[in-house]
């Protein structure tokens, strides 16, 4: 496990926090492969029933660490086949236990687009949403290209995968991927007790109703396999390198002449 990435127990409930707060919760390769592992865990251990997401600190998480990424500390590690952030996106596909975040702060790339495979999502008054993979020379991962214009519209998730739209907690709110916005103080202890809810409840039928609300995964599966083959190609491409630099160096950057 990553010591930037916490695992407690809580009862029934397991809770996986973002623990990376002087780096605004960036996840690196090492992290996502935490997340992957604790998912594991709780899918196979008979006594959790829930999987709660929060974090420490101020924001929920930046998204991916840049400066790792283009590092390229994405292969797979000696006792996996698939790289951390692939185990990790086909854990939060394929979870059948619920899934509950707790959103304070900024919520930025997957940050975002893991929220659309919660069950529940819990949002701070102060919270905000960012998807700005365009103005990465990147494209949305997660299946989110796919799940995000089912949920709130294409013209609506255009807004947010295209222009890039930061928006806050009311807004996603309206658009139906938050269930409800608290005061930061009362967030912990919100979404803490609606997952203790949940896991008091009959675990099969728990299961078997999340089941057949989601249906068939794979169209979703097959999203990610697609997100990721562009994904990857645009890592490599020179928009991404230009887009990586500008943001190490502090600047817009620049694809006036890129084609």
């Amino acid at each position: 496990m990553s010591e930037h990435i916490s695992v407690k127990q809580d009862g029934a409930v397991m809770r996986l926090g973002f623990n990376r707060p002087e780096k605004r919760n960036a996840i690196t390769a090492e992290m996502y492969g935490a997340l992957a592992d604790g998912m594991t865990r709780a899918e196979q251990d008979p006594a959790t029933r829930v999987v709660l997401f929060e974090s420490t600190g101020d924001i929920f998480t930046a998204g991916n660490d840049i400066a790792d990424f283009m590092a390229g500390n994405s292969s797979p590690s000696d006792s996996h086949d698939l790289p951390p952030v692939v185990r990790f996106l086909h854990a939060l596909a394929t979870a059948e236990k619920p899934l509950v975040a707790a959103v304070q702060g900024g919520a930025v790339g997957v940050g975002v687009t893991m929220l659309f495979h919660c069950d529940l999502v819990f949002a701070a008054e102060n919270a905000t949403f960012h998807m700005p993979f365009v103005d990465l020379g990147l494209v949305p991962e997660a299946a989110s290209s796919l799940l995000i214009p089912m949920h709130i519209g294409h013209q609506r998730a255009a807004e947010l995968l295209i222009s890039g739209k930061k928006i806050s907690a009311a807004r996603a709110y309206e658009l139906g991927f938050v269930n409800k916005c608290v005061p930061g103080g009362e967030l912990a202890s919100l979404a803490e007790g609606e997952a203790t809810i949940i896991a008091e409840k009959a675990p099969m039928a728990v299961r078997l109703t999340k089941k057949l609300m989601k249906g068939d995964r794979t169209p979703v599966l097959e999203r990610m396999k697609e997100e990721g083959v562009h994904f990857s190609s645009q890592l490599q491409s020179a928009e991404f390198r230009e887009a990586g630099m500008a943001f190490m160096q502090k600047r817009k950057p620049d694809f006036s002449k890129l084609g």
